[in-house]
């Protein structure tokens, strides 16, 4: 991939999308993540309007997609190397699992998925080409993934129900999983203070 150094300060904050998802994910119902992580049961007999829930939802899958793109522009980059490159497209396939996932639930909910995008438009949106060397994008896999922990860990306090924490609490695992190996690629410390993620 031939690539400009120009954008490259652009990719250190979390995208606007993760914070907004951050903000609003309170508001999702039990209903909806009781279906996202495959318990129907909990969500039998529930009532109300689940359009809100959907718009959050694929907020979620939206980010998700961003994810599936950000591993297959890295491994498609010809930057990575083994062992990186065998991460990262494992990485990839644990958020084609959280888009599988969100997919059904939003269907189950009656709603329709947000379409995923070209992947010019994420290489655009990620400022791919900023993208020189393997660091470059672990860089960038790592600041999604930050991301997204930080934005399913904000969802969790809105729930009473201990499992439908649980399902919130599993997402954000995978993604601080992904964050802390990423950083360890890196060649990079972990955070020094304790209590790092979700603030």
């Amino acid at each position: 991939m031939n690539l400009t150094a120009s954008t490259r300060s652009n990719l250190i904050a979390v995208p606007a999308s993760r914070r907004n998802f951050l903000r609003a994910g309170g508001a999702l119902s039990a209903t909806a993540v009781a279906l996202l992580a495959g318990r129907e049961a909990l969500a039998a007999g529930a009532k109300g309007d689940m359009s809100q829930d959907v718009s959050i939802l694929n907020v979620a899958l939206g980010l998700e997609h961003e994810a599936i793109n950000a591993y297959q522009l890295g491994a498609g980059s010809g930057l990575l190397q083994k062992p990186a490159l065998d991460i990262a497209v494992q990485f990839q396939g644990h958020h084609k699992a959280h888009r599988d996932a969100l997919i059904a639930t939003i269907q189950k909910l009656g709603g329709q998925p947000v379409a995923e995008q070209k992947i010019e438009a994420y290489a655009q949106s990620l400022n791919a080409a900023s993208l020189k060397s393997q660091a470059d994008v672990l860089s960038l896999a790592a600041r999604l993934e930050l991301g997204a922990t930080n934005a399913y860990l904000g969802v969790i306090p809105a729930f009473g129900n201990r499992e439908l924490a649980q399902v919130a609490a599993r997402l954000a695992a995978d993604e601080t999983m992904h964050f802390t190996i990423l950083n360890n690629a890196l060649g990079r410390q972990l955070p020094a203070g304790a209590l790092s993620f979700g603030a």
